[in-house]
């Protein structure tokens, strides 16, 4: 027995045929077009009958309204495409090696899904209709139940029960099985995705019934910038008949008015004239204002800001823009979460469960996940880092490389590494490039108990090199220390014998001498340790 992911049993029978197969009515409804002369009581009116259970004219003006306004049409693409992602499947929780078996099996049937970027598209449009159901074809291909087709299906096809929970239904004129009005959604059959935009009942939460209004207001202003740019600038013209001319003569005087208004030319009978006046004189800096205010509002509405949409003109700075792309990140990431659930509970779990990958239900199901690729800015963790782990806060390896999007190299492959530091005259004649890498070795070596042999060899090797140019050096800084009365006596004795070298060459030494003290005192603890055992 197979079960759903509300734990009830799934008929295989109907697995095949999909639900709106037997609904022809809704194959040949014919979508309506309410913004076809919208107004502010007829959309008042629309808004009331969806809040009653009538969804229909609502579902159809959203649509109308992403259609018509390019403005609208523009951001939402923009929120909608960004969760166009390449994809995962994660094994469960401390996955067994079959869990893990399963979830690769898994992962490349859902590869196999035909146009699945569509799919992951189609389910956008939750964002703004505040849900969006594909309807799944099942078909076995060699043994296994796989989707032969994800079919968008429009939301003015489904209605909603109000119930101890809201369902989504089938609209249809008869009650269901059930006794409810609709019918209910057969499992396995449905990528039913739900999207928010605030709490509620879900005929109110749509993203789209935040934007209705200013969609009502832009298309007033729209229409009125039109019929003012149609006469502005056009002088008024006024035609004179004499009182005896008949309504063929006064017919034929204005046409000749149209005539010369839009093309410079026309006749008339003789007795009658036509005086032009002044042209028309006006600002429609007033109709640009709502547009402009009406389209900030929609770019709010769905990116959470305006500078990344262009709605601000010439405010759209780089540095601003940056800023509210961080808003655009916070809503995206949002979207992709919920969107994860969505198709892990309807999609993921349904091929598992009917090919017998997810034995455990859906407690244990692979969880699908879109993966944004994104890493963290290198240089802000190359001067973070050092500073975190100089202060004692240990940071797993793996850790630091995720974040910075660089991968962990694999056994033999080649890699970067940083070149020698140059050292200042004295210093390098008393230690070469060499022995300093030498040295570094031997400090991460003393981190490894097995390595202390080498780091013996490594040290005496280097006493005997360098001891000899040191000692010199060595004697000069000591009787220079013990004859000063003053710490500025000691800086200027330095630079008497170093005169050659800057502030950035000494602070490079120093540096070098606090690396070379630690990995002496790792050496002494590892012996201390190699003797004590």
């Amino acid at each position: 027995m197979i079960l759903g992911a509300d734990g009830q049993p799934i008929d295989l029978v109907d697995l095949p045929n999909p639900q709106t197969a037997q609904l022809g009515h809704l194959q040949r409804e014919l979508q309506s077009h309410p913004t076809r002369g919208l107004t502010p009581s007829k959309l008042a009116r629309i808004l009331d009958a969806a809040e009653n259970g009538d969804l229909t004219a609502q579902f159809d003006l959203f649509e109308d309204m992403e259609e018509k306004d390019g403005h609208i049409a523009s951001e939402m693409g923009k929120r909608r495409r960004a969760l166009i992602l390449d994809w995962e499947l994660a094994p469960p929780t401390n996955a067994s090696a079959l869990e893990q078996r399963n979830t690769e099996q898994l992962a490349e049937l859902v590869q196999a899904i035909p146009d699945f970027e569509d799919v992951i598209f189609d389910l956008t449009d939750a964002i703004g209709k505040g849900f969006a159901c594909l309807e799944i074809e099942w078909h076995q291909q060699e043994k296994f139940w796989v989707p032969k087709s994800i079919t968008h299906r429009p939301q003015s096809w489904f209605q909603l029960h109000r119930g101890y929970r809201q369902e989504l239904r089938l609209r249809t004129n008869a009650a269901g099985p059930d006794g409810l009005q609709g019918d209910p959604l057969r499992p396995f059959g449905w990528i039913t995705h739900i999207h928010k935009a605030k709490s509620g009942y879900l005929e109110r939460t749509a993203l789209f019934r935040q934007l209705v209004w200013t969609y009502l207001f832009k298309n007033y202003s729209v229409g009125d910038l039109a019929e003012f740019l149609e006469i502005y600038g056009i002088p008024v013209r006024l035609g004179k008949y004499p009182p005896n001319a008949s309504e063929r003569e006064k017919s034929t005087l204005l046409r000749a008015l149209v005539g010369i208004g839009h093309n410079a030319a026309g006749i008339i009978p003789e007795g009658m004239l036509i005086d032009f006046k002044d042209a028309a004189t006006g600002d429609p800096k007033a109709f640009e204002l709502m547009i402009g205010w009406c389209e900030r509002n929609q770019s709010k509405v769905i990116l959470g800001g305006t500078l990344t949409s262009g709605a601000d003109g010439a405010a759209s700075t780089n540095a601003l823009g940056n800023v509210h792309n961080e808003v655009r990140k916070d809503l995206r990431d949002g979207d992709i979460r919920q969107a994860n659930t969505t198709v892990t509970r309807d999609l993921v779990y349904a091929i598992g469960a009917l090919n017998g990958l997810i034995p455990d239900g859906i407690k244990r199901c692979p969880r699908f996940g879109l993966i944004t690729g994104e890493s963290e800015d290198i240089k802000t963790y190359s001067e973070a880092l050092p500073k975190l782990v100089g202060v004692g806060v240990q940071i797993p390896v793996d850790w630091a490389q995720t974040k910075l999007g660089i991968p962990l190299p694999q056994e033999g492959q080649a890699v970067l590494g940083a070149a020698p530091t140059p050292l200042a005259p004295p210093v390098a004649a008393a230690l070469s490039a060499q022995q300093w890498a030498a040295l570094n070795s031997a400090n991460a070596a003393a981190r490894m108990p097995a390595q202390a042999a080498m780091l013996q060899a490594m040290q005496a090797q280097l006493s005997r090199r360098a001891g000899n140019a040191l000692e010199g050096w060595f004697a000069q800084i000591r009787k220079l220390v013990e004859g000063a009365a003053s710490l500025e006596e000691i800086r200027d004795g330095l630079e008497q014998l170093l005169p050659d070298m800057g502030l950035e060459q000494y602070a490079q030494a120093m540096g070098m001498a606090l690396q070379a003290a630690e990995a002496a005192g790792r050496f002494d603890v590892l012996q201390e340790a190699a003797r004590g055992s």
